[in-house]
């Protein structure tokens, strides 16, 4: 389950002061919606991935024996 800052609260943020697991999350959960998103939700989805991207993606540069290498946002 994602605890954490709501959409509300992070849309009146620019996207660089959003978490890993913030961004990961919710791009998730507009992944699984992208058909039903209107101009507004495609537009912030894109914003989304723009900025993993220029973070470089996703994933955690090193694993040990707590955390792997995929970012979790639950």
């Amino acid at each position: 389950m994602y605890v954490g800052r709501d959409m509300t609260e992070l849309t009146m943020m620019p996207k660089t002061e959003w978490k890993d697991s913030e961004l990961a999350f919710f791009h998730h959960s507009m992944q699984q919606v992208v058909p039903y998103l209107n101009s507004e939700g495609q537009s912030l989805h894109r914003k989304i991935i723009e900025e993993i991207e220029r973070r470089g993606g996703l994933n955690r540069n090193e694993a040990d024996y707590t955390h792997g290498t995929k970012v979790s946002y639950d």
